[in-house]
């Protein structure tokens, strides 16, 4: 477990939008396997039209807020937001403020590599870590800290305004509130990387697809149909009967 949160008194917490000129860190993402992580991630979810209309499916994209009067702002590896309110400008949105563009994060992951950072920092000090920024800031329900070397997870609920630790149902999933899906881990192949995936399940159990996947399905689904329809013809010229004629 994390060391014990502690949290100043009488933090004056603000939602200001970020400024047009406000310099945002372009740090290089830490390894190749993260990118991919996230995008297999939202890639699911376009399969469910339901949670991505009015959403913000981003990552390593600015989670923004001040304290006492200074704009922090944190890149989560992956993040969702629903609803947002839609982006009236022509250029792209930079960053994201909670009650000012819309809601709270429901959730947001960060995928360690094997030398992490401040996934775990939990002082208020000048640098502000991204746990004490999630938990005690913007107050995100879910945080996801995700090992994809060894496939483990950690998923924290905020609970009386501290983050503990969840026990995972006993298929081994967590349930995401607000995104009303099971999140875990799966091993296999995709996009050419072979190791752990964070995946997606409905609440009935069922693992959600990629594209792929459900094309393949289909792929066997008309497979079936073809030998059903072959199985029924032979039988039919068995009884003396043209299937052709039918």
């Amino acid at each position: 477990m994390p060391p014990i949160t502690q949290t100043p008194t009488q933090l004056s917490i603000t939602w200001p939008y970020l400024p047009e000129n406000f310099p945002l860190p372009d740090d290089p993402v830490e390894n190749t396997d993260q990118p991919l992580l996230a995008a297999a991630l939202r890639q699911l979810l376009i399969a469910l039209p339901d949670r991505v209309q009015d959403a913000l499916i981003v990552s390593n994209f600015a989670l923004c807020a001040a304290i006492e009067g200074r704009i922090i702002c944190k890149a989560p590896d992956w993040m969702y937001v629903r609803p947002v309110q839609a982006w009236p400008h022509a250029y792209s949105r930079r960053s994201y403020t909670p009650h000012t563009e819309g809601t709270i994060p429901q959730v947001v992951m960060e995928f360690l590599s094997a030398t992490y950072g401040e996934e775990y920092s939990v002082e208020f000090t000048e640098g502000v870590g991204k746990w004490f920024f999630y938990e005690q800031v913007i107050q995100v329900p879910r945080y996801v800290i995700f090992r994809p070397d060894t496939g483990g997870i950690e998923v924290y609920a905020l609970e009386s305004e501290r983050y503990q630790l969840q026990t995972p149902e006993e298929a081994g999933r967590y349930w995401i509130p607000g995104l009303d899906l099971f999140l875990g881990v799966w091993e296999g192949s995709h996009e050419g990387r072979t190791g752990y995936w964070l995946r997606w399940w409905n609440a009935e159990g069922e693992l959600v697809l990629w594209s792929e996947e459900r094309a393949e399905q289909e792929r066997q689904r008309a497979e079936q149909e073809r030998q059903r329809a072959e199985r029924l013809a032979e039988r039919l010229r068995q009884m003396g009967v043209d299937p052709e004629q039918l």
